[in-house]
């Protein structure tokens, strides 16, 4: 059975273009195909203060992992690409890839690491924006 996940993709260091071109294609490579992906959005800085911008972008796949293994992938992806400090309690900083599960089908998931639809996502423009983008009519890309 086949599943309907989308991601928020966010990058404030290094070659910021790249590195979510690259998360991308291991999205599509370890979790499944991309279906639609918005344009890049820069966007300042939410929750913290940094000198750096972000690129932020959304995309949409299909998958035949569970929520849990698509968490675990996702974590991958970002090590790959050289994320080394995860945000805690909180307590943002800059960093190279940032990969949140934004939903999962229509599915509601609350544990300690794993929150499906991403409970701040309502929050966030720099999320809304380009998951709206994708939603609506299938998304240009770039």
């Amino acid at each position: 059975m086949s599943h309907i996940v989308y991601f928020s993709l966010g990058a404030n260091i290094g070659d910021k273009k790249l590195t979510i071109l690259r998360a991308i294609d291991r999205i599509g490579e370890l979790i499944g195909g991309v279906e639609r992906r918005s344009a890049l959005y820069e966007t300042q800085p939410w929750g913290f203060t940094s000198s750096h911008s972000f690129l932020n972008a959304a995309v949409c796949c299909c998958t035949k992992l569970n929520p849990r293994e698509v968490l675990a992938q996702t974590q991958l992806i970002e090590k790959e690409l050289g994320r080394t400090i995860k945000s805690v309690d909180g307590q943002y900083q800059d960093r190279v890839i940032d990969i949140d599960i934004l939903l999962y089908d229509d599915w509601q998931i609350d544990e300690d690491d794993l929150k499906i639809p991403h409970p701040l996502m309502y929050e966030r423009d720099f999320v809304m924006t380009p998951l709206r983008e994708i939603m609506a009519d299938g998304g240009e890309g770039w």
